[in-house]
């Protein structure tokens, strides 16, 4: 009887246990299930460039100034004015070269009376010589004066012609037929030889310039032909070549400055004209996702996969193409449309019930 009683108050009390955590079981209810942001993964099988902002620029200019110095009396064009081969663009006071041709040309009248009477002068020693009624160094004293009249014939001659070309050099006629780009002096400002008056372009042959970051130069392709558009005019586009990368970057913006030449352009690009240039380039179809939707386990990268039902998740390994700091790319492991959960990877279990927020990231 006192063994059977013992039994008896084991089995009550081991029914007593099951039942307390049977009731524990019902207290606590279901595991909770855990919110996620996810993203649908979407192919990208083309790889974008940019865009960056830049402008047109001629190829080809030069800054113009008058060969002598004086004060400016006139100019003729301004900023943005399209000039012919020839044309006036402005004029010095001619005043002091007029005086410097008044004086060249009675030197040289000086001089051509002083050439004559050496040469008079010379012509006689030589017949008194003949006749034996001079010395020798009489008539070599003559001959001395001659070639010295005749070498100061000469100098006198060309100073006039530098007269004659300093006094066209007061008016400055453009070179070439171009458009004004810079205009660097005023009517009134007292010039110095060779300081720029303005600057003319070539407008027959543009070039594209952007400036692109330091980080990006070594990622841009550069026998590729990218898009340019006018940024007033986005429909309006022309196809550019890169021809110069600038080797050093800018000390404050750390950029580096890059000329394209552009192939056959509209008219509509017209030098100072806003543009915005961009590359774009066909590649395997990837799926762009950000880097937080990216976990390492067991030495292999994987994400993350809402199922059909949107109610748990599945670990799904996946190839990477590239990555940085924001951004991954995935090659292989992915299908279209599929579900991505993008936070909070390490912390996930296989087959962990999960609710979806209303609206993909």
């Amino acid at each position: 009887m006192i063994r059977a009683g013992a039994r008896f108050v084991v089995i009550a009390a081991t029914l007593a246990a099951l039942a307390a955590c049977h009731a524990a079981e019902e207290d606590a209810g279901p595991a909770p299930v855990r919110p996620v942001l996810y993203t649908v993964a979407k192919p990208v099988e083309t790889i974008l460039f940019g865009p960056f902002a830049g402008f047109v620029a001629p190829r080809y200019q030069s800054e113009i100034g008058f060969q002598i110095a004086g004060r400016m009396i006139a100019r003729d064009v301004t900023m943005g004015d399209v000039v012919k081969k020839g044309q006036r663009i402005a004029a010095l006071d001619p005043v002091v070269t007029r005086f410097a041709l008044t004086r060249a040309e009675a030197d040289l009248a000086d001089a051509m009376g002083q050439a004559e009477n050496a040469n008079a002068t010379e012509a006689r020693q030589r017949r008194l010589m003949t006749n034996g009624n001079v010395t020798q160094a009489r008539l070599d004293s003559a001959v001395a004066s001659r070639d010295t009249a005749q070498a100061r014939l000469a100098q006198a001659q060309a100073n006039l012609q530098k007269a004659r070309d300093q006094m066209g050099y007061t008016e400055l006629h453009a070179d070439f037929d171009g458009v004004v780009t810079v205009r660097s002096a005023e009517v009134g400002q007292v010039l110095s030889a060779g300081q720029a008056v303005a600057t003319l372009a070539r407008p027959e042959e543009r070039e594209a310039v952007v400036d692109i970051p330091e980080d990006l130069v070594g990622a841009m392709p550069k026998d590729a032909i990218f898009a340019v558009a006018l940024q007033s005019a986005p429909d309006v586009t022309a196809t550019g070549k890169v021809r110069e990368i600038s080797p050093f970057a800018d000390q404050q913006t750390r950029t580096r400055r890059i000329r394209m030449t552009l192939l056959n352009p509209s008219d509509a690009f017209r030098l100072g004209s806003t543009i915005t240039v961009g590359l774009s380039r066909h590649t395997k179809p990837r799926f762009p996702l950000p880097a937080t939707a990216l976990f390492e386990s067991d030495g292999r990268s994987a994400v993350w996969i809402v199922n059909e039902a949107g109610d748990s998740v599945s670990r799904r390994d996946v190839t990477v193409a590239e990555r940085n700091d924001d951004r991954v790319a995935i090659t292989e492991g992915l299908k279209p449309g599929e579900r991505v959960v993008l936070a909070g990877a390490r912390s996930l279990g296989e087959g962990q019930r999960v609710r979806l927020a209303d609206k993909p990231q």
